[in-house]
């Protein structure tokens, strides 16, 4: 059965029985700082089973996309080695919001298992959790199952907790055998054979662990399953190994044509790529970028490893971004996203590839040299972590490398190098949430947080709720004019008052779907029903003006840049507005201008908005722009701007596009690689900057006495002329100091016959410096030079004649005792090194005392 089938079959079944489909949220948490990728079908429905928000379904079935590289769910070093650990996988699942519980899901799991995918029940076998009787009895009950393949489990193996608190519950686990002969099955097998394949976890969530460590049985209980969807596509597809199904077949083959060597030869590093390409995909199709911390630096690792082991197929040069578009034809059906933003995937791997292909043939040979200095069976943690400190390998990238030698990494002695390094990514915390903390006071018990800030500026409210944290009143009203903070709009400000309280509302928060008023000023717990609500309207006005501008820009600039352009973060205020975007270039200032005109003339149309609600798969098909990482429902907002922009947004919007005035572009940066940040003004901040440039432009003109088509040309020789002046002038310094020469050499001293000139010089410069060493060395037929010079900091400079260098001395090694004199260091040749300190006090001392040392050290 091929995995699409597998993968329908499941949500047809579970549709079949009144469930919903869900579909995945992104790898890339927007919501949950205590994840850096979703690793569970589950991450999307916790504030459901934390009891923070009500389901809008009680029934859900879905297949999450799923990363696992980080923290207890570590199994990086196998990846790819063995056949069944991934960094990237689906997790099926069906879920139960309060509604049915064990023995529906039960009969269900076994019903699809036997006979809709008609797996040998003889094969089978189930543990659940030994203080759960209810399930151990239901098993045999409800099923035909044999009862004597129905065992009972610890606490380690089946039951779930959600996190050190919070809710938890036993589960019942269904194992499958994969053995040749049946005949050969023992109980003792499950959960300590790898011929004992774990393929469905059943979780029965009816308990809550209290701080104290005591469970309390909650009101609602509810069931959450998972199946891993690789290992089910094995089995149902005959395979003993993940890599031989359908989901990484066609990646594999396809790498297999861009190289000499096959995947029955040498299957390891062929399983690896197509793993990690699998990650890097959906990550980066889901918003998340390489880079130097957190989410950013796993991405780079996988890459990394990626090229390691594509070295072991004879790739020289990037090569994972030309199997990306084999995976779009494998999953591309249900995540359309790998196909809509195949280019920009591609961009992304094989700017990394390239980038650290530049250092990994020298850190390969680095490592070579490593281990043939290596005594024992051990490779220091200092020498792994030069690897990673200047060839940028990764400490699991060198250990992969030290075990394929048989070899083990000081990893101690690593993390003692690694000391002054951040850690690179963050250990997954136990479930919390900003709102469990907030000790909420009710009032009343209407339908709270309605958003009417759309249509209206201010209104009449009821107070639902009310708290006090960190001096601030935090208020929730059946509903609101002010809009909360997201989608990268900052939220409203305005004040909230009636004839007993007046509320200075300081920012306004979406907490488990409530509007959070957050405020400052005069409160009364005394008739707290109705107040007065009123936002910034100027400040809103500003806002919305800034908002609709970046979605104009966000289409002009794929119009000027590419397709490939996708947002990667942005921000709405009421003075400005900031949009960072991928690419790999800095944008000209050619294309700021083609960027702005295109704006502008957009707004010159004064084209009416049109904002509407449709359904997400009706918005994507007529062209909208969804936003990276963002989760959307089933229906959406979708704003239009006439036949030229249309985007996904809850933000708020002016109503023509000539309402925003003007625009113009004011900065833009590099922020990370392959990442572009622009800062852009509208209305009349745009005004206000245009007319500080005329005033600048007006100063600069009158300052050199020309008009504005010869501006350019007079600073441009004003320029010329300075650098020719500077120059003229270290000329005529260097001479200074060369026409010195006899006064040097005249002060000599000698240790035998060993001349040595130790003198502070009016050396202003280090290269002033290394004319005048020359050319004294030069003079001399053996000998040494020590020269001291002042500029920001203290230089010196050592040099020797090359018989003495012959001798076995150098000029590094003293330039580095000097250096520790002066509280610094130095190096340099054999022939001619350097030195620096902390001040000149220490450098004339040195200098001073320089006869002395090298007295000691030609005769030590």
């Amino acid at each position: 059965m091929k995995s699409n089938k597998i993968r329908q079959t499941f949500i047809d079944f579970f549709e079949s029985k009144g469930h919903v489909f869900v579909p995945s949220s992104p790898v890339v948490p927007q919501d949950d700082p205590t994840l850096l990728f979703a690793n569970a079908g589950m991450n999307q429905f916790k504030p459901i089973f934390l009891g923070e928000q009500s389901p809008s379904n009680l029934r859900a079935v879905n297949s999450q996309k799923c990363i696992r590289v980080s923290g207890k769910h570590n199994d990086l070093e196998e990846v790819g080695v063995d056949t069944f650990h991934h960094t990237f996988f689906e997790m099926l699942g069906n879920w139960s919001f309060g509604d049915y519980y064990k023995e529906d899901a039960i009969k269900w799991a076994w019903e699809l298992f036997t006979e809709v995918w008609n797996l040998d029940k003889n094969r089978l076998w189930v543990t659940v959790f030994e203080e759960d009787e209810e399930s151990y009895l239901l098993w045999p009950k409800i099923t035909n199952i044999d009862p004597n393949r129905v065992l009972k489990s610890g606490r380690k193996d089946n039951f779930w907790e959600m996190g050190e608190t919070g809710p938890c519950g036993p589960c019942s686990e269904i194992h499958y055998f994969i053995g040749d002969d049946i005949s050969k099955q023992n109980q003792d097998g499950v959960n300590n054979s790898d011929q004992y394949w774990e393929l469905w976890n059943l979780v029965f969530i009816q308990n809550n662990r209290l701080a104290n460590g005591q469970l309390e049985e909650l009101p609602s209980k509810h069931v959450d399953t998972g199946a891993g969807f690789e290992r089910l596509a094995s089995v149902l597809q005959g395979k003993l190994n993940n890599y031989s199904t359908d989901l990484f077949q066609p990646i594999i083959k396809e790498c297999e044509l861009l190289t000499d060597s096959t995947y029955k030869e040498n299957p390891v590093p062929f399983q690896v790529i197509a793993d990690h390409l699998r990650m890097l995909s959906f990550s980066i199709a889901d918003g998340a970028m390489p880079g130097n911390e957190g989410r950013g630096y796993v991405l780079r690792r996988i890459i990394r490893r990626a090229a390691r082991f594509g070295r072991v197929l004879n790739f020289e040069n990037a090569f994972l971004f030309k199997l990306v578009p084999s995976l779009g034809k494998i999953m591309g059906n249900i995540f359309p996203e790998i196909i809509e933003r195949q280019a920009h995937i591609a961009k992304i791997i094989k700017f990394e590839e390239e980038s650290f292909n530049e250092t990994l043939t020298k850190g390969l040979i680095q490592f070579e040299k490593m281990i043939s200095n290596t005594n024992g069976m051990i490779i220091s943690g200092k020498a792994a972590f030069k690897l990673y400190d200047t060839y940028g390998f990764p400490l699991d990238l060198t250990q992969q490398m030290a075990n394929e030698k048989k070899l083990s990494i000081d990893i101690n002695g690593f993390e003692k190098a690694m000391k002054d390094q951040k850690k690179r990514a963050r250990k997954s915390a136990k479930f919390d949430n900003y709102a469990q903390k907030i000790d909420w006071i009710n009032v009343s018990n209407l339908k709270n947080s309605e958003f009417i800030g759309y249509d209206t500026a201010k209104c009449e409210a009821t107070i639902v709720r009310y708290a006090f944290q960190d001096e601030k009143i935090y208020l929730v009203l059946d509903k609101t004019p002010f809009y909360a903070e997201s989608g990268g709009q900052v939220s409203d400000l305005g004040v909230i008052s009636n004839d007993r309280l007046k509320l200075n509302v300081l920012d306004v928060k979406i907490i488990n779907d409530e509007f959070v008023h957050i405020c400052e000023g005069e409160f009364s717990t005394e008739k707290l029903q109705k107040v007065d609500c009123e936002i910034d309207y100027k400040r809103r006005q500003r806002t919305k003006k800034n908002h609709t501008a970046t979605h104009l820009m966000h289409k002009a600039l794929k119009i000027v840049l590419g397709e490939h352009v996708q947002q990667a973060g942005s921000l709405v205020e009421p003075n400005y507005l900031r949009f960072d975007l991928t690419h790999f270039e800095k944008i000209s200032d050619t294309e700021i201008e083609k960027i702005e005109s295109i704006v502008n003339e957009e707004i010159l149309t004064n084209t009416q908005l049109d904002v509407s609600i449709m359904p997400i798969d009706q918005a994507k098909h007529e062209g909208a722009y969804a936003m990276f990482g963002e989760k959307y429902g089933e229906r959406v907002r979708v704003v239009t701007a006439g036949d030229f922009s249309k985007e996904l947004c809850g933000g708020t919007h002016v109503d023509r596009t000539g309402d925003i005035g003007f625009f113009k572009i004011v900065e833009e940066s590099s922020l990370a690689s392959g990442v572009r940040r622009i800062v852009a003004f509208t209305g009349d901040k745009a005004l206000e900057r245009i007319q500080k440039m005329s005033s600048s432009l007006n100063n600069s003109k009158r300052l050199l006495n020309c008009n504005e088509d010869e501006l350019e040309g007079r600073i441009e020789k004003l320029l010329k002329d300075k650098k020719e002046l500077e120059n003229q002038v270290k000329r005529n310094k260097s001479v200074g100091l060369l026409q010195d020469l006899d006064s040097y050499l005249s002060e000599s001293k000698f240790i035998d016959d060993i001349s040595v000139i130790s003198k502070m010089t009016q050396a202003e410069s280090i290269e002033e410096l290394k004319d005048l060493g020359s050319a004294l060395i030069n003079k001399i037929s053996i000998g040494a030079v020590v020269l001291g010079g002042m500029n920001e900091k203290p230089m010196l400079l050592i040099c020797l004649t090359n018989n003495l260098v012959e001798d076995g001395y150098s000029a590094a090694v003293i330039a580095k005792d000097l250096g520790k004199q002066m509280g610094a260091g130095g190096g340099g040749r054999p022939n001619m090194a350097t030195a620096g300190g902390k001040d000149e006090n220490g450098l004339r001392l040195v200098v001073e005392n320089g006869y002395d040392y090298l007295k000691n050290y030609f005769k030590g």
